[in-house]
């Protein structure tokens, strides 16, 4: 009940017959009405979105790939977060699956209308609990016709955030959960390709894969789960001074997006070589 809509406007699946998902859990930039006045403003709960994350994939389609993406803003709940309230990263600073903190720490809510429980709960029903029956319907679909499914967890972060990590981020972030989410073949080839371009890469280093990459990962199940965070000066004119509602997000320029765009599809393509096994004779 209460005042969100169980409608699923908010929620895009795109469906493919290739054996590659990708989820899109951080791009979304909406904010429900009757929330959008407790934020202290419009740009602090959105602005620590994954800018432009759906444009960067958007010729996932085309390689008959199938996308899950959410347009609720991050703020109002985090879908690539626990629901339980588990720390992903225990003893390290990070945001809750309703955020009361940016990033960097300010307060996102005005005092006394940061979310109840009940809150929460409702938030967990209209918008978490969806995206997650959508990944889980799509997984089990293309897992009863490939022996081999990738989930391939697509992200993107402003290159420094002090308060997550310091100095500045390698623009690719491969986590594997720290080779548990995944047969160790798929990050080596996702590893391999970004050493052959101009673009610094680690494998879990400060990000090793969210909820979503840890929940489904079950290689022996055949589901290999991959996160990937780009760091955004990989395809935006990042501003070099702390960010402002006057900087930040930069305009989505094609131009500047187009390398970073031909490298995800190299990637993607790799997901699917991996998926079909086509090492194996």
């Amino acid at each position: 009940g209460g005042p969100m809509q169980q409608s699923r406007d908010w929620l895009t699946v795109v469906r493919g017959d290739a054996p590659l998902v990708v989820s899109v859990p951080h791009a979304g930039t909406q904010v429900p009405a009757p929330l959008d006045s407790q934020f202290v403003s419009p740009w602090l709960a959105r602005r620590d979105t994954g800018w432009y994350v759906s444009e960067l994939y958007d010729f996932a389609a085309e390689l008959g790939v199938t996308t899950i993406a959410t347009a609720i803003s991050r703020s109002v709940i985090d879908v690539n977060r626990d629901p339980s309230g588990v720390s992903l990263y225990p003893g390290q600073t990070t945001t809750e699956l309703c955020p009361t903190t940016t990033f960097d720490g300010e307060a996102l809510y005005h005092a006394t209308l940061a979310p109840t429980a009940q809150a929460v709960r409702a938030r967990l029903e209209t918008f978490f609990d969806p995206y997650h029956a959508a990944l889980q319907t799509e997984i089990t679909r293309l897992r009863q016709r490939h022996a081999r499914v990738v989930l391939y967890d697509a992200h993107s972060i402003r290159s420094r955030a002090a308060r997550l990590f310091a100095g500045e981020l390698p623009v690719f972030n491969i986590g594997s959960f720290l080779g548990r989410s995944c047969a160790a073949e798929l990050p080596e080839s996702i590893e391999s390709l970004c050493a052959t371009g101009n673009w610094s890469h680690i494998v879990n280093g400060r990000f090793q894969g969210g909820y979503i990459t840890r929940h489904y990962g079950a290689p022996a199940q055949g589901v290999h789960a991959i996160q990937m965070e780009l760091a955004g000066r990989g395809y935006l004119r990042e501003p070099d001074e702390p960010t402002t509602s006057a900087n930040w997000p930069p305009p989505y320029e094609l131009r500047d997006a187009l390398p970073m765009k031909r490298h995800l599809r190299k990637l993607l393509l790799a997901c699917l070589a991996f998926a079909r096994d086509d090492t194996r004779v």
